[in-house]
C-alpha cells in the first residue's frame, strides 16, 4: 500500500499509540461499509499493514502479531487506513476474501444488546457479494442469478425497467408495503445490472458522495 517500509514507518510516527504501545483498529467492509471487527495493532502490524496491503493485528491475548486469514484463508486486502482527527485511532477499510469473525460470521457484531443489526446500505453490498458468487460459481439451471447473467445485458436491463416500472405503479397506488416489495426487487436487479457492467457499490457511493459535497465558493 505505501512505498516501502519507510513510508509505513513515517505514517506509524503519526499515530498516537496508547502506553501499552497499542492503537484500536476498527475494520471496515469497503464495499458495503459494514464494521467487520475491532482489533488492536501496534507499531510492527500497523506497519505490516501498510506494507503488504493486508491485515494484520496485535493478539492481546497471546501477545504476538497474527496476520488476520494466515490459516483460515480469510484475508483482508486494504482498500484504506485512517486516521482519526485525535490520532489515537484507525478505521482499516478492507475487501474481505471471507467471514471476519472466528465464528465463521461475516462480522464479529451479531449479539444485539439494542435494536438489530440491519444496516441499510451493508444489505446492499452483502446482496452485491451473493451476486458475484452465483456469476463466478452458480449454475444457470440452479440459479435465477446465474441465469438472468447468462442471458445478457438486453435481459438485465429489460428486467430493471420492468422492476422500476413496478415500484411507479405501487407508489402511485399508495400501496405502501408493495412498494417496499417491488423497491427490494429493483435493487437486486439493478445489483445485478451492476455485476453484468462491472459497476461497484462503492463507485456509485463514491458519485453521491461527490455531488453532496459543495462547490467551492467563487473568489
Amino acid at each position: 500500500m505505501t512505498d516501502g517500509p519507510a513510508a509505513a514507518g513515517d505514517a506509524a510516527d503519526r499515530v498516537r499509540f496508547d502506553r501499552d504501545g497499542l492503537v484500536p483498529a476498527v475494520v471496515q467492509d469497503a464495499s458495503s461499509g459494514r464494521v467487520l471487527t475491532l482489533a488492536y495493532m501496534n507499531r510492527e502490524s500497523l506497519q505490516k499493514t501498510l506494507e503488504t496491503g493486508e491485515t494484520w493485528f496485535w493478539s492481546r491475548s497471546r501477545q504476538e502479531l497474527w496476520h488476520k486469514g494466515a490459516t483460515s484463508g480469510n484475508t483482508q486486502a486494504v482498500r484504506a487506513v485512517l486516521l482519526d482527527c485525535d490520532q489515537d485511532a484507525v478505521v482499516v477499510r478492507v475487501d474481505p476474501a471471507g467471514p471476519a469473525c472466528h465464528t465463521g460470521a461475516r462480522d464479529c457484531f451479531g449479539d444485539a444488546l439494542l435494536g438489530d443489526d440491519a444496516a441499510t446500505f451493508a444489505a446492499i453490498g452483502d446482496l452485491v457479494a451473493v451476486i458475484a458468487d452465483r456469476a463466478a460459481a452458480a449454475d444457470p439451471e440452479s440459479s435465477y442469478t446465474a441465469r438472468l447473467l447468462a442471458k445478457g445485458i438486453d435481459t438485465v436491463c429489460k428486467k430493471v425497467g420492468e422492476e422500476a416500472t413496478e415500484v411507479v405503479l405501487a407508489a402511485k397506488g399508495a400501496e405502501h408495503d408493495q412498494a417496499v416489495y417491488e423497491s427490494a426487487d429493483l435493487l437486486y436487479h439493478l445489483a445485478v445490472l451492476w455485476q453484468a457492467v462491472g459497476v461497484r457499490p462503492d463507485e456509485v457511493a463514491a458519485e453521491l458522495a461527490r455531488r453532496h459535497t459543495p462547490a467551492p465558493a467563487d473568489t
